[in-house]
This record gives C-alpha cells, sequence and structure tokens, in this order.
C-alpha cells in the first residue's frame, strides 16, 4: 500500500486537464507513441470534437522512481459545472488533487469550485501551473492570484506544459513525494466505494471502486448498501487508457473494475458502498446521494411515429448515465415525447446531441424548466416540472422557486456591464471580492429559473468571453410566479408556456409574440399570436393574411360589383378560419430561448 498514490486532476473548463493527462500517460510507458492519441481517456467523439471531458476516466499507470515501482492510479474529472457531482465522488475515492490552472487565464469560478470539494476531502492539493510555453503565460501573477483567493501556499507550484511535456517527469515525482498512500485496514471488513459505473454490451454493468478497507477477490459474494442485494464477483480488471487488464483481486487502497453480470446500472448507483455479504461492514461510506435533475425540457420526435424508437434510445443511454430520468408525456402541439430530467444545459445539450447522432433522431426540445414546489389552498405540496401542469391560480397558496449561489470571476472593466445583467435576472449581490487590481470575483443569489435560459450566453458577450461563471444549489425561496401562455388562432399551445416572475410577464409575452410573429407562416386567414394570463390577454400580434386579388378582373364599373366579391371572400376566411390548423414550425418553440 505504501507505494499506491490515488490522484485527480481538477480544473476549469479548458485549462489542459485532458491534455495533461494524456502526457502522465505517456511518460510513465503506459501506450506506445504509435497507439497515443490526443484526449486518449475521453472515448466520446463529442468530447473529442468539443474538447471537453463528460465522463470521468481512470487509469492506472505503473512509474519507477529511485528502483522502486510505484502505482498511480489518475481520475480525469469532468471541468464543467453540471458534471460536480461526479467530481466530489471521484476527489472522496483520491488522498491527492493536481489543481491546474492556466497560465495565461488565471483563477477562474470552476477552479475555486472544486477546489472546496477538495479541501472537504481533505486531500493535498498540488497546485499545477499549465501552458507556461504561450507568450501570453504570467506564472508569477497566477500564483499570487492562488494564493489571495483560495489561500494555497504557491512557493512550490509546479510549473508544466502538458502540450509540450516541459515539467511532467517532475511532476510525476512531485506526485509520488507528496501525495499520501493509502490508510485503510487491509485485514478489516470489506468497504469499498462506486465512484463510476457504465454498461458493457458483453459484461453488463461495470462498477469502478475504490477499496478503503479488506480486498474483493473473484467469487466473493457482494452485497451492494442502498439496494441491500448481494451479487457474486464475476470478473475483477484493472482500467487501462486502452483496455482494461484482467485481475484476481483488488487490495486495500487500490482501484478497479467489478463485474457482477447486473443487467442495469442503476443497481451500482454512483457513491454507493460495496461490502461482503457473510461479513459487511457496519456503516456505508458517508456522503452518498442519488444525482438530483437540476433542469427539466420535454423533448419530442419530429415525426410522431419515431416514439418507440426515442423510448429505445434513451434506455440506452440511461445504462450508461444513471443520472438521466424520463417519462413520457403528451403535448397537444407536439404529440407524444418525454419530460427529462438533466444535471444542467450541457448535459441537455450533449444528450440530445447523443440522441440524434447514435440513434439518427430527429428531434424537438422545449424550452428548459426547473421543478416549482407548489404550495395548494387545501394544504398540499406538488411539485410541478411542466408548466401545463401548474394548477388554476385560484388553487394556489404560494410557489417556490429553485435559488442558486452563482459566483463570477470577471476583469473589472466589465464590471458595470455583469452587475446590470445579473440584476436584471433577479440577482441579489452576497460580496464582492477584487482577486487582483484587474480581476473581481462576484457573488449572487439568483433564481435558476433566470440562468437556464440564455444567462451564459449574454454573460460572454458582455464580457466579450472573458468571464467565467459556477453555481451552487441553495435549495428553494418563496416567489411572485405566473403562467404565461401563448394562444395561435385562439388555441393555447402547450409546449409555448412558460413560468415566469409576474414584474417581468408584461415583457415576456410582448418579447414572445413578436418573435413568434416572424416565424410562423402566413395562411390563407387572418392568425392572431396572443400571450395570456389564465384568461387576460397581454399581448397580441396580428399575421396578416395571405388574400388572393378578387377584384382584379373588375375594370370600373360599380362600386357594389367590388364590394360583393370582397363580402363573399371575407365569408370564405372565416369559414378556413374554423376549419384551418396553423402549422407551429420547430424554430417558434426554440424562440422562447431566444427572447431577453
Amino acid at each position: 500500500m505504501k507505494n499506491i498514490r490515488n490522484f485527480s486532476i481538477i480544473a476549469h473548463i479548458d485549462h489542459g486537464k485532458s491534455t495533461l493527462a494524456d502526457r502522465i500517460i505517456q511518460e510513465c510507458g503506459a501506450i506506445s507513441n504509435r497507439e497515443m492519441s490526443s484526449q486518449v481517456m475521453d472515448t466520446m467523439d463529442i468530447e473529442k470534437e468539443r474538447g471537453i471531458t463528460i465522463k470521468a476516466q481512470s487509469v492506472r499507470l505503473e512509474y519507477n522512481l529511485d528502483g522502486v515501482d510505484y502505482i498511480l492510479n489518475l481520475i480525469d474529472t469532468p471541468g464543467h459545472v453540471d458534471f460536480s457531482y461526479e467530481v466530489s465522488r471521484s476527489l472522496s475515492s483520491c488522498e491527492g488533487v493536481l489543481l491546474v490552472v492556466d497560465a495565461t487565464q488565471g483563477v477562474e469560478a470552476q477552479t475555486i469550485a472544486n477546489v472546496y470539494i477538495a479541501l472537504e476531502n481533505n486531500l493535498e492539493i498540488i497546485p499545477v501551473i499549465n501552458k507556461i510555453d504561450l507568450s501570453a503565460a504570467n506564472p508569477k501573477q497566477v500564483k499570487d492570484e492562488i494564493e489571495n483567493t483560495i489561500g494555497l501556499d504557491c512557493s512550490e507550484a509546479m510549473e508544466v506544459s502538458a502540450k509540450s511535456g516541459i515539467g511532467i517527469r517532475e511532476l510525476i515525482e512531485t506526485i509520488i513525494k507528496k501525495i499520501p498512500p493509502p490508510n485503510g485496514n487491509p485485514s478489516s471488513p470489506l468497504k469499498a466505494l462506486i465512484y463510476d459505473s457504465w454498461f458493457d454490451s458483453y459484461l453488463g454493468a461495470l462498477a469502478l471502486v475504490r477499496v478503503i478497507d479488506g480486498e474483493i477477490n473473484i467469487e466473493d459474494e457482494i452485497l451492494i448498501f442502498s439496494t441491500q442485494k448481494s451479487h457474486k464477483v464475476l470478473n475483477l480488471m484493472y482500467p487501462h487508457p486502452l483496455y482494461p487488464k484482467k485481475t484476481n483481486s483488488i487490495k486495500c487502497g487500490e482501484i478497479g473494475i467489478v463485474s457482477l453480470g447486473l443487467k442495469q446500472v442503476n443497481d451500482i448507483a454512483v457513491g454507493d458502498t460495496m461490502t461482503l455479504a457473510k461479513s459487511p461492514t457496519a456503516n456505508a461510506i458517508a456522503g452518498f446521494k442519488p444525482a438530483k435533475p437540476f433542469v427539466f425540457a420535454g423533448i419530442y420526435p419530429i415525426s410522431t411515429d419515431k416514439f418507440e424508437d426515442l423510448r429505445d434510445a434513451l434506455n440506452k443511454l440511461q445504462l450508461n448515465d444513471a443520472s438521466l430520468s424520463f417519462e413520457p408525456e403528451t403535448s397537444i402541439a407536439l404529440g407524444f415525447g418525454f419530460r427529462i430530467g438533466f444535471l444542467g444545459l450541457l448535459h441537455m445539450e450533449v444528450i440530445k446531441e447523443r440522441l440524434e447522432r447514435e440513434f439518427g433522431l430527429d428531434l424537438i426540445a422545449t424550452a428548459p424548466t426547473v421543478p416549482y414546489n407548489v404550495y395548494l389552498t387545501n394544504g398540499d405540496m406538488v411539485v410541478v416540472q411542466n408548466p401545463s401542469q401548474l394548477p388554476p391560480e385560484q388553487n394556489i397558496s404560494r410557489i417556490e422557486e429553485p435559488y442558486v449561489r452563482a459566483s463570477v470571476i470577471t476583469p473589472s472593466e466589465f464590471l458595470g456591464n455583469i452587475i446590470g445583467l445579473l440584476t436584471s435576472r433577479r440577482g441579489v449581490q452576497e460580496k464582492m471580492q477584487y482577486l487582483n487590481e484587474s480581476r473581481v470575483m462576484l457573488t449572487y443569489l439568483m433564481p435558476t429559473n433566470e440562468i437556464i435560459m440564455d444567462f451564459y450566453d449574454k454573460l460572454k458577450s458582455c464580457t466579450k468571453g472573458y468571464a467565467s461563471f459556477d453555481y451552487e444549489d441553495v435549495g428553494y425561496k418563496e416567489g411572485d410566479l405566473i403562467k404565461l401562455d401563448i394562444k395561435v388562432a385562439g388555441d393555447v399551445v402547450d409546449a409555448l408556456s412558460i413560468i415566469v416572475a409576474r414584474q417581468k410577464a408584461y415583457e415576456k409575452g410582448r418579447n414572445l409574440v413578436s418573435t413568434i410573429k416572424e416565424i410562423i407562416p402566413r395562411q390563407l386567414f387572418e392568425v392572431a399570436i396572443q400571450a395570456s394570463i389564465g384568461n387576460k390577454v397581454i399581448a397580441r400580434e396580428t399575421i396578416k393574411s395571405m388574400g388572393k386579388n378578387v377584384t382584379a378582373k373588375c375594370y370600373g364599373g360599380d362600386i357594389t360589383r367590388k364590394r360583393k366579391l370582397l363580402e363573399k371572400q371575407k365569408e370564405g376566411k372565416k369559414r378556413l378560419k374554423s376549419i384551418g390548423k396553423v402549422e407551429i414550425p420547430q424554430d417558434a418553440f426554440l424562440a422562447v430561448l431566444k427572447i431577453d
């Protein structure tokens, strides 16, 4: 055990985590140069294309220092805020972390959030300044920033370039010297933390575990704490960048893959505890709670006959992503589809793209919403995820909406723009702190509803892309909220309904009807587009009819002849209107996302 080092890499998005992992793998000789590819631990096409890590990946490496063989277990974590639960589980299975900070950009919002998770787990933190070979790099300023913002001593911070390989060997030696070995008890009853799980077509559901006490052997009878079900161990493997390596046992302090022949990933939830069925440990590893959906959206197939294909695709995706939750729902405008719970907006984008790409589906997504706690006048409480489920206003006593604590780090020149944006989104300032003479950190309490639409895009555009953003859930608060309905030709389009703050309803209604007016094509009859709160119409736009010139054949003559033709046309349009149906294009449903 004294030669094992379990460590993770944490950083803000795009600060070079995956590239640094590539260089460490190469330096340890786990993969030959011929087999090496960039972002070798990112297995999905979307990850490679976007340059982001969506799924945490682990790898077991061997390194010889001064004639002693060491085992390095490296976990590459996602950098995006949507996957912070996965980061926290990964960090609880380590003894140390590499805190990677870009030498050109400095400390960002997600850097600070991940450091706090590492500090909660009492981990050894090694600051690593990356991209020092770039001309804009300023390692000294970044070190000062880390010391001032986070309070870490950076006098011995490592300076590396993950792209060119500068300082990688020294970094590995520092990991071996500074990060402590695991401190479990090999003779105690088995206690292992499941910190990742996925589905394999041949082996079934696989659990990636960190053995804290005891050891796991093939043929052992394993008990899963949350389900209280026992299963036999069929296979044990060590993770490797290209293919898992088989082993007969995973010893105390090690990381390995356990195959129990299960058909559902839900049976081995991330954060759960494994123990031996014959001599179980008394208590589970603390901190287990299922991943909670943060954002909900309706996803519908454009062809209604593809509903069953969408169900199959979601079931297959759920095998590899246990945080995905969905239930069927129907919409008058869109037909049959699913209400899906996501960890955040990036998670929603990735899932929709994977459904379209991997399963060949054409999909339409409704505007994302958050879950509201609605207290009724009869004392009951219902959770509403879809605006169309909101009870009538006279039955509602109060509505509580989820809030987040948002942290924004920005160059001070954009401070006025950002304060204006945060205030317009119902944000309440908690703290403002200068990190150095040119960078400021703002902390605001904000309704989640205000950040899930286009907040991130607006933040980037009003700061020329320099601001970074992070948030954490802080529970529910009462809000003055109402449902805003959109009527097209007199009919409510349920997929366009949104829940908004009362003071913003008129402005949102006006913006929405004027946007939709530009999108819906003209019909042979006049179409009214209305925004309403209950039965009260608060905004209206009219799409003029596409008329035929029925008086073209009248050359002069009596005006009554023309009038008679126009009246006849008017009657025909009325009849058309009563039987006509307005086709709403896909862009109209996305218009909700684009309004200010």
